[in-house]
């Protein structure tokens, strides 16, 4: 499921607009997603993305960086063989267009700051 574009707050993927906070998965997307702490992202978070058992998980931060991946969190995803990379939203879509190719992989993805 590639996604097209990437713009502060828009998302673009098979042609669908999104302006939400999302989760994309190999075969859907969960435009509802929302952390528990906003900026902050926790395990539980994340529940979802651990039953779909993905190899990587690539999680955008934010246009701006401002969405914290804790220690904690990382090291919970890595316990269940998920590997974990975090970057801003303007590269991590690129990552997981080039990732999802060829593996297993979910993008949690912040729109905005």
């Amino acid at each position: 499921m590639a996604i097209e574009s990437y713009t502060f707050g828009r998302i673009v993927i098979k042609g669908q607009a999104y302006t939400s906070d999302l989760i994309i998965y190999p075969h859907r997307v969960d435009a509802r997603w929302w952390r528990k702490e906003g900026h902050r992202l926790q395990p539980v978070d994340l529940e979802e993305v651990v039953r779909e058992k993905p190899e990587i998980l690539v999680v955008g931060t934010g246009y701006f960086g401002h969405m914290k991946v804790p220690p904690e969190t990382s090291d919970y995803l890595r316990s269940q063989g998920i590997e974990v990379i975090a970057e801003r939203t303007q590269e991590a879509w690129q990552t997981y267009n080039r990732l999802s190719q060829n593996r297993k992989v979910v993008a949690a993805l912040h729109l905005t700051c």
